[in-house]
């Protein structure tokens, strides 16, 4: 999923001609835009498809709410196709069962693990869709998906080990840190996805042939 941005412009007011016109300060509204994070060098704004250009704020929001999400699940995938490969046949886990390479897993666990992961993911999303939507009975009927204007995507209040700064530049490095490693997770885990669809080999395996 490639980063999102938008090119804030300005716009100059001019009074009538002739007398001055006395000075008029106008409040200056922030927009998302203004300080969205992950637009870095070499690449800095990259948005081939024109998606921001079409975005306003809220939509902006959505499209960096779903990058994180998709991030944060692409880092838990590419450490889940690396460990569950690596304790293949010696894991506590299911009678050490499960083997073969990770795009495999999933059909070979009980059914029980079915529905307590359909639980837990159910409970996350809702967890995080009160944290971060307005009420749909309270969102106007052309702005579907609205997110809280306090929001911050990414931010559900989760955070055990308060790693999260208290400093709004370390907030915003460890916010840019979070989006480049997802990014670079996604690209993995659909590499992992690809390379063990193609040939039926793990991951592990392909390494240690490398080796």
């Amino acid at each position: 999923i490639s980063s999102v941005a938008l090119m804030a412009g300005s716009a100059a007011a001019f009074g009538p001609f002739g007398a001055k016109a006395p000075a008029v300060s106008t409040p200056v509204v922030k927009s998302f835009a203004d300080d969205l994070v992950g637009a870095l060098p070499p690449v800095g704004f990259w948005d081939p498809l024109g998606f921001a250009e079409k975005a306003n704020d809220s939509t902006l929001k959505r499209y960096r709410e779903a990058e994180l999400t998709h991030g944060r699940v692409a880092m838990l995938a590419v450490l889940g196709f690396l460990v569950g490969e690596k304790v293949e046949g010696s894991s506590f886990l299911f009678d050490a069962q499960v083997s073969g390479p990770a795009i495999t897993h999933i059909g070979q666990v009980p059914e029980g693990f079915w529905a307590l992961l359909l639980l837990s993911i159910g409970a996350a999303e809702q967890f995080r869709a009160e944290k971060g939507w307005v009420d749909p009975s309270e969102v106007p009927i052309d702005q579907p998906g609205l997110l809280r204007d306090e929001y911050i995507p990414g931010d559900i209040g989760f955070d055990p080990l308060g790693l999260k700064p208290e400093d709004p530049e370390e907030f915003r490095e460890m916010q840019t840190k979070e989006l480049q490693n997802g990014r670079l997770a996604m690209l993995a885990a659909a590499g992992f996805l690809a390379q063990e669809a193609a040939d039926g080999k793990g991951i592990i395996e392909h390494f240690q042939s490398m080796a």
